[in-house]
């Protein structure tokens, strides 16, 4: 999967974290540290161990780079920056029972939105998934040359 470049000083202003919340009841917002290990855990039991790593590392920076989605007390997803490089957008992933209800999408813009606050003019996003639903929502373009990119090399568990 290739890395992608987003322009953060073009991000659609869609809806906001609050907005989302009223229409959907769906809360987005950064993750807290006593949350760690309970993210954590989710993250490895839906996306593996790599995943989980990522997750708390951006947890465990400050300020905090891992934003949740949550209803009813129940983590649905989650999307960091600053996990595995400085500017790189990732991981993120949404829980296949809530996909479809634009979580995704909520969680990435918030991401992006948090990154430009922090003073990042663009954002790369590293081994890019979903390449059509990037280039959509914020018109990331691919990386040319990008494959393995960071990644090649990377130890990976036999337990994953």
């Amino acid at each position: 999967m290739p890395d992608m470049l987003v322009k953060l000083y073009n991000l659609p202003e869609d809806e906001t974290a609050a907005s989302y919340k009223e229409r959907t009841g769906v809360t987005i917002r950064r993750a807290l540290g006593p949350e760690m290990i309970v993210i954590g855990e989710w993250v490895e039991s839906h996306f593996g161990k790599g995943w989980r790593s990522e997750c708390e590392v951006a947890i465990a920076r400050q300020p905090v780079s891992c934003y949740i989605a949550v209803k009813d007390d129940k983590l649905l997803g989650f999307a960091c920056y600053d996990a595995t490089c400085k500017g790189f957008f990732g991981p993120t992933g949404v829980a296949e029972d809530a996909r479809g209800l634009g979580i995704g999408k909520q969680l990435f813009l918030e991401t992006l939105r948090a990154m430009r606050e922090n003073g990042y003019g663009y954002a790369v996003i590293g081994g890019a998934g979903p390449v059509a639903f990037y280039e959509k929502v914020v018109g990331a373009t691919v990386i040319e040359g990008s494959m393995p990119g960071i990644y090649e090399g990377m130890l990976r568990s036999a337990l994953s």
